[in-house]
């Protein structure tokens, strides 16, 4: 397969919408990452403010801000809320 209609990122906003407490070593296989580059993109979207971590004992939870505008100028007036609803997935 050379390319999907989804970025990593993409992949990893899906996946962290599905299963908040998943753990990183799980999320890069789901998405097809190292564990290295899921940490990456979970970073990225932390800091972007696409996702907020909560440290729970020794393991993480996520909640996807589904109010934050897509980045690309071309889908900027949608949200993660309205790409999320793609695929039945919600963490509100």
């Amino acid at each position: 397969m050379n390319w999907t209609f989804l970025g990593n990122h993409g992949h990893v906003v899906v996946q962290l919408a599905k299963n908040p407490d998943v753990k990183l070593t799980d999320l890069a296989v789901l998405v097809g990452v190292t564990e290295r580059h899921a940490r990456a993109i979970v970073n990225e979207l932390r800091e972007a403010g696409y996702i907020e971590v909560q440290k729970i004992g020794r393991r993480n939870s996520y909640r996807v801000i589904e109010t934050k505008a897509l980045r690309h100028t071309a889908e900027s007036d949608k949200t993660l809320g309205d790409l999320l609803s793609i695929f039945n997935v919600s963490n509100r």
